[in-house]
């Protein structure tokens, strides 16, 4: 039986989509981090699951598991923290510095995601 990482197919990834992996690993470390703060609280479950869910995402791209279908559902499930993180702290000045470089993570995985999956669709490599 081949061992899990006998199957990661790095080799069909570009650049693009490390940088798309390193943003998912910023957030999902943001997350996690916010979500141990209170584990039992309803923000604390919603972080662990945001973490588990980039996390997950990282995984299928890395094993190639349907990754156009993962692109897809990484765009709203990314963006829609965006906009949540909005509603909830209607951040004004100052923001601190963890909230700037995870919404930046968000940003660029955001595009990253749209990216590639646009390439996908065209038949073209990421």
């Amino acid at each position: 039986m081949p061992a899990p990482f006998d199957r990661l197919e790095t080799a069909t990834l570009t650049p693009l989509h490390w940088v798309g992996v390193v943003a998912a690993l910023v957030t999902a470390g943001v997350h996690f981090g916010l979500g141990v703060r209170n584990p039992t609280g309803t923000f604390g479950l919603a972080f662990l699951f945001a973490t588990v869910g980039f996390l997950v995402g990282i995984a299928a791209v890395l094993l190639a598991y349907r990754r156009r279908l993962v692109y897809l559902l990484g765009v709203p499930f990314t963006a829609g923290q965006l906009v949540l993180w909005y509603a909830f702290n209607r951040p004004f000045p100052p923001i601190s510095t963890i909230e700037v470089v995870d919404k930046v993570a968000q940003a660029v995985l955001v595009a990253v995601l749209v990216i590639l999956y646009r390439r996908e669709r065209e038949g073209r490599p990421g």
